[in-house]
């Protein structure tokens, strides 16, 4: 993704804090779904992030509710925002259903999906 392109996924930490969630969304590109092969930015797994001085705040979903990786995606997923951030981080586990149209933009047509 480039610098000029827009998130598919808008954070409230894309408006209260810009460039700490652009180090986010790219550090968080290095966690990778084991079964599809991509990450969880492209997937638009994390569906929302807020920041403050104390700690980073990731809500993300899964691409099926049952999904065998999910405690090892979740806590990789965290440790990166900790990495990234220098703050403790948390992950909330929404209730969204994942579908294709949720990728970044581009993705899906490397699938064939769009």
């Amino acid at each position: 993704m480039s610098e000029e392109t827009t998130p598919t996924t808008i954070w409230e930490a894309d408006s209260t804090h810009p460039q700490e969630a652009k180090t986010l969304r790219d550090r968080l590109r290095e966690v990778m779904d084991p079964e599809l092969g991509l990450n969880v930015i492209e997937l638009g797994l994390i569906r929302d992030v807020s920041i403050d001085d104390e700690s980073v705040q990731l809500k993300m979903i899964l691409t099926t509710p049952f999904c065998p990786y999910a405690p090892a995606l979740i806590e990789m997923t965290r440790s990166k925002a900790i990495e990234a951030m220098g703050i403790e981080a948390m992950v909330e586990l929404g209730m969204e259903m994942w579908e294709p149209s949720m990728m970044e933009d581009g993705t899906g047509g490397d699938w064939g999906l769009f």
